[in-house]
């Protein structure tokens, strides 16, 4: 299994497929999202975007699961999630011609 590199004490990788950018700016966004492999925690670093050679570097600030705030996604949960940091205007809603656009990354270490 590859594993993917992640800044600090993260592990436990980690994705999720965007469906829709809500609201983005220069550095965060608000982002609706399938967890494709969870769970992903509050604080989860994202590096690694499917079918790019873009960089990013975000941050998972928070998720909402039917009004509710939560601290993690399960694996096949839809959310809206809050990201923040680097690479925010590379993330695209729907799917395009390669397929649907997938966040990867680590959860921080509990």
């Amino acid at each position: 299994m590859n594993e993917i590199p992640s800044p600090g004490s993260f592990g436990g990788c980690v994705d999720l497929q965007i469906d829709r950018v809500i609201v983005a700016s220069f550095e965060k966004a608000t982002v609706s999202v399938r967890c494709l492999r969870g769970p992903v925690r509050r604080g989860a670093r994202f590096n690694r975007l499917s079918g790019s050679a873009e960089a990013i570097d975000l941050t998972m600030t928070h998720a909402v699961v039917y009004g509710h705030r939560v601290a993690e996604l399960d694996t096949g949960l839809t959310a809206f999630v809050a990201l923040r940091g680097d690479g925010v205007q590379h993330l695209i809603s729907g799917a395009s011609a390669s397929g649907w656009q997938v966040i990867q990354g680590a959860n921080p270490s509990p």
